[in-house]
């Protein structure tokens, strides 16, 4: 594999990436917003090594507050990874920048494919946008990977507070209208470093994948399955609808990704959500 750039490196996602590429035996080195900030030109111009693959992890996704605060969710989201595929283009260097099911109007009835037409409807899901159109109008050799639902079950995520709140409520209300893909951050940090040995063994035509865990669900599943696994009641989570919890954001009711073109260029597909999700669990609870 070629050297790695981890961008985004402190977050779950990102930490996994680093981990995992170490792992496999490449020289990697992970970056938060203390060591290059991506809103900046010469930041970014000073850590692109020519030849490299960098993995763009860095991402604004306070969804609510990003309703509110748009200039920082668009320099982070749309400005940032634009300036690091000119940076990748001018060093000779591959990009992988990661995005997001909110592309998504959220209103369909079948998995979304690649090429599915998309309609925002949150600040987070433009500015994701428009950093997927600056990547690819940049270096329309890059990857961009739109994944969805993403947890690490240590933190802050869906996963996590669930498994908080299985301790300390005896029943939880969880919305059971909304459709999506689990997905753990493992999972898909492995599959992205898929893709990074492919640049030069089996080189995948750049463009937009799909990567997600195998399956969907509704929060509410989710919850559920969160509480099955760690020994609890799953009758102690309650359905509930989206309108009962209204948030700044609108959610997508449906944002199931399609990940047909992941297997057409013969990346190894992600394993069932259910199964990542046992994984996931067993991780936190042995400290691995």
């Amino acid at each position: 594999m070629r050297n790695v750039l981890v961008t985004g490196a402190l977050g779950q996602l990102g930490r996994y990436v680093f981990d995992l590429a170490a792992a496999r035996g490449a020289r990697v080195r992970g970056m938060g917003s203390a060591e290059v900030d991506i809103t900046d030109r010469r930041s970014v111009a000073a850590v692109v090594e020519p030849g490299s693959v960098v993995i763009n992890c860095a991402a604004y996704t306070v969804v609510d507050e990003a309703e509110t605060d748009e200039a920082a969710a668009a320099a982070v989201n749309a400005t940032g990874p634009a300036l690091l595929a000119r940076a990748c283009a001018d060093a000779g260097a591959h990009l992988i920048h990661v995005s997001t099911d909110y592309v998504f109007a959220g209103d369909a009835s079948r998995p979304y494919t690649v090429d599915a037409p998309a309609a925002p409807r949150t600040v987070y899901g433009r500015t994701k946008l428009d950093g997927e159109r600056g990547v690819l109008d940049a270096l329309p050799s890059a990857h961009v990977v739109r994944t969805a639902w993403l947890y690490a079950g240590i933190g802050t995520d869906f996963v996590s507070t669930m498994r908080r709140l299985e301790r300390e409520r005896d029943t939880i209300r969880v919305v059971d209208d909304q459709r999506g893909c689990p997905t753990y951050a493992h999972d898909l940090a492995d599959g992205l470093l898929d893709l990074a040995e492919r640049v030069d063994t089996a080189p995948v035509p750049g463009g937009i994948l799909h990567a997600v865990n195998g399956g969907d669900a509704t929060w509410y599943d989710l919850a559920r399955a969160v509480f099955e696994e760690m020994g609890a009641d799953p009758s102690r989570v309650q359905a509930c609808t989206s309108a009962e919890f209204v948030r700044p954001a609108p959610r997508p009711a449906y944002s199931v990704l399609d990940t047909a073109g992941w297997a057409a260029a013969g990346l190894a597909p992600l394993r069932p959500w259910r199964d990542a999700l046992a994984a996931a669990l067993g991780a936190v609870e042995t400290g691995a």
